[in-house]
């Protein structure tokens, strides 16, 4: 169960300082997902075809916060020299660098990814 907010100052308002609607109900905060340790984490790399048939390689099955993701892509993005994005526990590099990111993630600790796919 979730604990009550207190609202008795206009710090633990998360931004709302007035309102004319006799209805308005306050969202709570989401609870911050938890990042599961590197060994403990289930990632396979994909290579798929985008637009115009350009290859990227694609991580999938990261599981923890969106930080935690965007950091993880960034670092692969760097080591690559690639482009690419991060969001909904999937990483998307530009280009083919299966084998590069496999290996950095297995240097990173991610024990449990393999290559994946035909």
């Amino acid at each position: 169960m979730s604990k009550q907010k207190s609202f008795n100052s206009l710090n633990n308002l998360g931004g709302l300082v007035f309102s004319t609607d006799p209805n308005q109900q306050l969202e709570p905060e989401p609870e911050p997902v938890e990042t599961s340790a590197n060994d403990k984490q289930v990632l396979r790399l994909w290579l798929e075809r985008v637009k115009g048939g350009k290859e990227a390689t694609v991580v999938k099955g990261f599981a923890g916060s969106e930080t935690s993701l965007a950091d993880l892509a960034k670092t692969l993005k760097n080591k690559c020299a690639a482009g690419g994005n991060a969001k909904d526990g999937v990483i998307i590099i530009q280009g083919n660098h299966r084998d590069k990111v496999l290996k950095l993630l297995l240097d990173m600790g991610f024990k449990n990814t393999k290559k994946a796919g035909g």
